[in-house]
């Protein structure tokens, strides 16, 4: 059991206030585990199909039936937003049902997977918006258990590595995602078509090495007090003040960031992009992720999660002042990406190894869900205020509100995070 396999190094190392841990002396680092290993596996496999898809819907929405970026950024938020609604569900389901994170997260899986062949049948925003939101309902059934096993298979002192390694390995999958759709769209006539039904074919097999390699099982999942997980004990974790405080920071930080597919957008308008080469732009982002995810979840080891991902919203604040100058070089795109990839690399991981550090194993997916919902939420939330922005204003002046709001909040996270008030990132 996956649970185990987090007990047999022995006794944790303690974590510092800044969410340092420290080795004792003469220990060795555990290795990654094999459960982490099975489940990046899946995520590759996953963000093959999702990527696929995601690389050309904002230029099939815009350019093919001709939304406007406020339409663009409602669906956009759905697209990114809607799994928080059932990602408490997701989280307290697995808990609640004795430690079935594997199978949860299984059925997360298969729902999404059952959404790809039906963007075949829909071309009008209502249908599109229902698809999409059923996809990320999936998304939200299985991201949190999907966490909490990584989480209960790693001892805290390799956990930011063990996140690293498998947001590496499923950003392995978003990088070749756009390729194959590229090279999908060149090679045939229906190309939005054929990226569908390609991405629903691959969206299978992720499932199916889910269930065959990735173990599972059931187990007796306990609170403190001896009981099951239930939902009061669930909801209390929202006066749990370490657990809050990040949450809190994660919702604000969410509120300023900015889509991907509008920063691909944004990038595309600068440069004067092929639709053609449109779908390439997230490999960029998806490269620099790959290359700086495994050193950044140790770096969150050893230094403390909060700095890490904290420096992470700043790359993500120079990306944005790049796009707001009139630089247009030919090095821009490059270094917009790789500051966009450094982003989620210092934070997505992180975050999460951050808030395991303080949820109890027996409601851990629920208290991973706590986290995610409140960031998922805010960013829905930035996706519709951007889109209107853009459409009221114009673009520059949309993304110089999101500016100068991710700055001020995340000078306020630094000090709301930091070690002196024993903050958990």
């Amino acid at each position: 059991m996956y649970v185990a396999g987090s007990r047999a190094a022995g006794t944790p190392a303690p974590a510092s206030a800044d969410g340092a841990v420290r080795h004792p002396a003469g220990r060795r680092r555990a290795a990654v585990a094999p459960t982490v290993l099975a489940l990046g596996t899946v995520s590759l496999i996953t963000d093959v199909s999702s990527e696929m898809v995601t690389a050309v819907l904002p230029l099939y929405l815009v350019t093919g039936l001709g939304l406007s970026p406020l339409g663009f950024g409602l669906l956009d938020g759905v697209y990114n937003g809607f799994s928080a609604v059932v990602r408490l569900a997701g989280g307290h389901l697995a808990d609640r049902g004795g430690g079935r994170h594997k199978w949860v997260a299984g059925l997360g899986y298969g729902v999404s997977a059952l959404c790809k062949p039906l963007l075949l049948l829909a071309h009008t925003l209502t249908p599109i918006g229902l698809v999409l939101a059923a996809d990320r309902t999936g998304k939200g059934l299985r991201t949190a258990p999907r966490d909490a096993l990584i989480s209960l298979s790693s001892p805290p002192e390799s956990r930011g590595r063990a996140f690293g390694v498998h947001r590496a390995m499923d950003t392995a999958g978003a990088l070749l995602g756009p390729l194959a759709a590229f090279w999908i769209l060149r090679a045939t006539v229906d190309g939005y078509d054929a990226v569908f039904t390609v991405s629903a074919c691959v969206a299978v097999v992720g499932v199916l090495v889910l269930v065959l390699f990735v173990p599972g099982g059931r187990s007796e999942t306990v609170t403190a007090a001896g009981r099951r997980p239930t939902l009061r004990a669930a909801l209390a974790l929202l006066r749990t003040r370490d657990l809050r405080r990040i949450t809190v920071c994660a919702v604000l930080l969410g509120l300023a960031t900015v889509s991907d597919s509008f920063v691909y957008l944004l990038l595309q308008r600068r440069l004067g992009v092929p639709d053609r080469w449109f779908a390439l732009l997230p490999l960029g982002t998806a490269a620099a992720f790959l290359l700086l995810a495994v050193g950044a979840g140790r770096l969150a080891d050893r230094l403390g999660r909060w700095r890490v991902f904290l420096a992470g919203h700043v790359a993500l604040l120079g990306a944005y002042g790049l796009l707001l100058t009139g630089w247009h070089g030919t090095a821009l795109p490059y270094a917009v990406l790789l500051l966009h990839g450094a982003f989620y690399a210092a934070t997505d991981g992180v975050l999460m190894a951050a808030a395991s550090d303080r949820v109890p194993e027996g409601l851990r997916s629920t208290g991973l869900a706590v986290v995610q919902t409140g960031q998922a939420l805010a960013r829905f939330a930035c996706s519709l205020l951007f889109g209107a922005a853009w459409t009221v204003w114009g673009d520059r002046t949309a993304l110089l509100a999101s500016a100068v709001a991710l700055a001020v909040c995340a000078a306020w996270c630094s000090l709301t995070l930091r070690p002196a008030r024993e903050a958990a990132v």
